[in-house]
């Protein structure tokens, strides 16, 4: 195969090959050029899946060099896990994130939910709760359901409710894809992969089952992976994340990540207010009568004291 010098967007990456679909349609495997590693970049994998790329053609090989790697207009990203001074980039240039949590089978807590959102804000990137087996559920976890839906509704995110296995409100799932790039999330086994086979067939992605010891998902997705949709756009399928550690963040704009304490920060007496201790705080006086979730605030109080560094507490 021969090609000339082209662009085109990263839609796999294991580490030290990444696989890039060109804008003439074709893809290939490329490498990423040495210079990149020495410019100090303080993340795990300099190039991530969404990235817009520039290659060049390998000579007598069919695989490319990636030679420059275009500025990203947002991306997620998180502490790493291992290496506390780097963080990892889960994907680029996004038009929504998607978080896909359970109530059990796995149980995702608010206390995940709540880091993936505040991360979303702060790149700029729309975000969306997608609730998955509903069919499981027993009436008091419905009801545990009910709560967390108008908890997030309050706060301004959309939420939908869906079952991979049984089809139920897979239509909205699908038009909540339709024609975007999206970046889909959550703990293993919280069936990710369940739900994008559930509207393209042709993907064939591996689903996988959840331990019966731990109530635990198994990880079935190896590595971040961009997936073209029969329904138009691009799905971003990532492993299983089982923290989600806060990076780069700073306390004095925490808040602000949280919409519905954003919508009331200038009410509050001190413009410096930092909503844990001060008097006059509309922030705390919004809690104390139900119209910020105390669920959210707890969370709040816990990313403040952690200092955005540790890993997530579960709550």
């Amino acid at each position: 195969m021969t090609f000339n010098l082209t662009e085109g967007v990263v839609i796999r990456s294991t580490g030290s090959w990444y696989i890039v679909y060109t804008d003439n349609g074709e893809t290939i495997h490329c490498r990423l050029r040495g210079h990149y590693r020495i410019l100090g970049i303080r993340t795990t994998n300099p190039v991530a899946v969404g990235d817009r790329v520039s290659i060049q053609p390998e000579p007598e090989r069919n695989t490319a060099v990636i030679i420059h790697i275009h500025e990203r207009h947002n991306f997620i990203i998180r502490k790493a896990t291992k290496l506390s001074k780097s963080a990892h980039i889960i994907a680029a240039n996004l038009d929504q994130a998607v978080l896909v949590a359970t109530i059990d089978q796995p149980r995702t807590s608010t206390g995940f939910i709540d880091r993936f959102l505040v991360t979303a804000e702060a790149y700029h990137i729309p975000a969306v709760i997608v609730f998955n087996k509903i069919d499981l559920y027993d009436d008091m976890q419905l009801q545990a359901l009910e709560q967390l839906k108008k908890v997030y509704k309050d706060a301004g995110y959309g939420v939908l409710c869906v079952s991979a296995l049984k089809g139920d409100n897979m239509e909205a799932f699908e038009l909540l894809l339709k024609d975007k790039i999206s970046l889909l999330a959550g703990h293993s086994g919280v069936g990710k992969s369940a739900l994008i086979n559930t509207i393209d067939s042709s993907l064939k992605l591996r689903t996988g089952e959840i331990s019966s010891v731990h109530n635990k998902g198994k990880h079935t997705t190896t590595f971040a992976e961009m997936h073209q949709l029969d329904c138009g756009g691009w799905i971003v399928d990532t492993p299983g994340i089982k923290e989600f550690g806060l990076h780069n963040f700073e306390s004095e704009t925490l808040a602000q990540r949280f919409p519905e304490m954003r919508q009331r920060m200038t009410e509050c007496r001190f413009a410096n207010c930092t909503h844990l201790h001060e008097p006059g705080c509309a922030v705390k006086e919004a809690v104390e009568n139900g119209t910020i979730a105390t669920s959210r605030y707890h969370n709040y109080i816990n990313m403040m004291s952690n200092d955005f560094t540790h890993e997530y507490e579960r709550t």
